[in-house]
């Protein structure tokens, strides 16, 4: 170890040095870096100076009265924004680890709930809380349970409330929509369906993503069924005319915009509201990090039921 650390070059310039450049550049001279660094402008240019000379190259020439970066400058200037901008960086993950933030969460997400409104989450997130790395489990009705029971997430959404924990009810539900092609036989009754229609016809559904629970996702029992692994070959089947199924609504916005899917007029209402709800394993132990993302996830759901759709 102390010969590896022995071999790691010992920088010769100080990031105050870098400091200075960066000044010099933003405010176009030395007179101004000190305005902006709350220094002498006798000490800004000294460590500028003593930067060119440690590196024996010039890294301004003079115009007029103003400080223009030469190529090499230009060079140095890139490096020393991005070198700061990293030093910034681990300071303020050193200080979200002082402060309890995790760098790891774990989340069990149901494949029914909208991805692109949890990736905006994610984003938001990750400018607050950059080094925190976030592993996205994407779970069908009792893998949510599996991942709680042994530990492999700090929360879950999901729709349903396994036995053992309690659930806290999000603003927002998602939406399933019976769907088929517009050529499916179903449409052509031309008529509100009843269950009874559905009964004839193939009903395309996605497996529990835990193996070993005999759940699944029927909404109706049906003699012809296909249970497929992924929402994405869901509709993908159903695109192709291959039968019916439910389908989240914010999932299937181009495939019904293009026409590859239509809904079915069912008797009693078509669309139907699935609640979801955020699910800790144990909320005593539940970190900085997982509360903040936790609270992005409601306002952003908040805001979405606030007005009325994505």
């Amino acid at each position: 170890m102390n010969q590896q650390l022995s071999q790691l070059s010992n920088p010769k310039i100080t990031l105050e040095q870098w400091r200075c450049l960066i000044a010099v550049v933003k405010g176009g001279g030395y007179a101004q870096a000190a305005e902006l660094l709350h220094k002498s402008q006798s000490s800004v240019s000294y460590s500028v100076q003593k930067l060119e000379s440690l590196l024996a190259v010039a890294v301004f020439t003079i115009r007029g009265r103003k400080a223009v970066l030469t190529v090499a400058g230009e060079m140095l200037y890139r490096h020393a924004k991005q070198l700061l901008e990293d030093a910034s960086a681990l300071e303020q993950a050193a200080s979200r680890v002082s402060a309890g933030w995790e760098s790891q969460i774990a989340i069990s997400v149901e494949v029914l709930f909208p991805m692109w409104l949890l990736l905006d989450c994610l984003a938001l997130f990750g400018e607050e809380s950059p080094q925190t790395r976030v592993d996205v489990h994407e779970m069908v009705i009792s893998g949510t349970l599996e991942a709680l029971n042994e530990g492999q997430v700090d929360f879950a959404i999901s729709p349903r409330i396994p036995l053992g924990y309690n659930g806290e009810l999000l603003p927002a539900p998602a939406r399933l929509v019976p769907v088929a092609h517009p050529s499916h036989p179903l449409h052509s009754l031309d008529r509100p369906l009843a269950m009874n229609d559905l009964r004839n016809h193939r009903h395309l559904v996605v497996r529990d993503s835990n193996p070993q629970s005999g759940s699944k996702t029927l909404t109706v029992e049906v003699a012809k069924r296909w249970t497929l692994s992924s929402m994405s070959s869901l509709i993908e089947a159903a695109c192709k005319g291959y039968g019916f199924s439910w389908l989240p609504e914010d999932k299937i916005l181009r495939e019904l915009s293009e026409g590859s899917l239509k809904p079915l007029s069912l008797q009693g209402g078509s669309k139907r509201e699935v609640p979801m709800y955020l699910i800790f394993p144990n909320r005593d132990d539940t970190g900085p990090g997982v509360q903040r993302l936790a609270d992005i996830i409601r306002e952003r759901l908040q805001g979405l039921a606030s007005s009325g759709g994505p």
